[in-house]
């Protein structure tokens, strides 16, 4: 149990630290983060990271693929690890 706690913390930072780059990327018009790999990190376990992330940064609030899926997706994550948590009891 302590490597998934591990390994989602890891994935929640690397989430938000994409938004933070990203962010810093688009002010100097320097290359980007592609928007898939941000998407996938939060698919893989880093949507709360990725969602502080996107807020504490304001960044790609306004894109719908952000401020409507990655909620979605970090409910999803939330709804299967409370399922599997009761399972397990």
């Amino acid at each position: 149990m302590n490597l998934l706690y591990t390994y989602l913390l890891i994935i929640n930072a690397v989430g938000f630290l994409f938004m933070m780059a990203d962010k810093r990327k688009a002010t100097k018009n320097q290359w980007r983060i592609p928007e898939r790999v941000i998407i996938l990190t939060a698919a893989f376990g880093g949507s709360i990271g990725t969602i502080l992330g996107m807020y504490a940064f304001r960044h790609k609030t306004k894109n719908l693929n952000f401020s409507l899926g990655l909620p979605v997706v970090a409910i999803l994550q939330i709804a299967i690890a409370l399922v599997l948590y009761w399972i397990k009891k």
